[in-house]
């Protein structure tokens, strides 16, 4: 049966009408202190606010939401091995958004000195695409904690699901474009995902030759996490495995061929840029 498990942050078992109220009317994201960019397409001063789901018979406790993922810095913690050329005093940075050959990077953790970046790591996030509305679930569940919503959201028979196989290979494509430019500079790109999405990519995908337990020499790295209950009311990550490849190995799942050289030095520039206050990590 589906459900959903945490709204703008907060544990379904955990949310009360007080604060559901404030919730509702603050409509912040809690792991980016702004306000959450999911929104009703016919409503865009209201954000859905829905972090997590439970989802099928065997109720898999999934992420919907990307932003969930930056909880605690604790998947950007897990690539600090992979700044080979990182120092002892050197700052870490969480960068976001660096366009390049072949689409844009969602972050990029880099190990900074006196504002210049010594080293760095590209990583993208992906979590699952929803098909159909999880509104009518939204709905019903203010509806549980006292709060007021209309009748016909209630009675609504509209489902949600999960989009497994458009979001596996929308993914694997854009890293093949991405991982190539990333390892011509010599440098590592991580995917962040949910053990799920992992699962499915393994059945559906030739991922015979992806190296576990990951190898550092590989330029490419999937950080696979599960999604737990912490005692009753909470739910947190755990990296629970992770594979490793190149570039060609990513081709060899989808065959897909694209020119993205990239210098380094227009590489650094655009990262030293965006180097701010602001991007400066707070290890936990």
């Amino acid at each position: 049966m589906n459900s959903i498990l945490e709204l703008f942050g907060v544990s379904s078992h955990r949310l009360t009408k007080e604060l559901l109220r404030a919730a509702l009317k603050n409509q912040i994201c809690p792991f980016t202190e702004t306000t959450c960019f999911k929104v009703r397409k016919s409503q865009s001063d209201i954000s859905i606010g829905t972090c997590s789901v439970g989802y099928g018979r065997e109720n898999k406790l999934i992420i919907i939401c990307p932003n969930r993922l930056l909880d605690k810095n604790r998947v950007f913690c897990d690539c600090i091995h992979l700044l080979t050329k990182h120092e002892p005093g050197n700052e870490f940075h969480v960068i976001p958004e660096i366009s390049i050959p072949g689409g844009s990077i969602d972050f990029f953790l880099a190990s900074v000195r006196n504002n210049k970046v010594r080293d760095f790591v590209a990583i993208e996030f992906q979590t699952m695409d929803t098909t159909g509305t999880v509104w009518p679930e939204r709905q019903r569940l203010l509806h549980e904690k006292g709060i007021k919503v209309d009748q016909d959201d209630i009675e609504s028979a509209k489902p949600f699901g999960m989009n497994w196989k458009m979001t596996a290979k929308t993914i694997l494509v854009q890293m093949h474009h991405k991982a190539e430019t990333i390892e011509n500079l010599g440098k590592h790109f991580v995917l962040i995902t949910q053990n799920h999405l992992l699962d499915y990519m393994q059945q559906e995908f030739r991922f015979e030759h992806l190296s576990q337990p990951a190898r550092l020499g590989d330029s490419v790295h999937f950080h696979s996490y599960s999604f737990e209950k912490n005692g009753v009311n909470n739910h947190v990550l755990n990296l629970s495995s992770r594979l490793s490849t190149d570039a060609s190995g990513i081709a060899s799942c989808l065959g897909i061929q694209a020119e993205t050289k990239i210098e380094m030095d227009e590489m650094v520039n655009k990262l030293e840029r965006k180097i701010s206050a602001k991007t400066l990590m707070t290890l936990m």
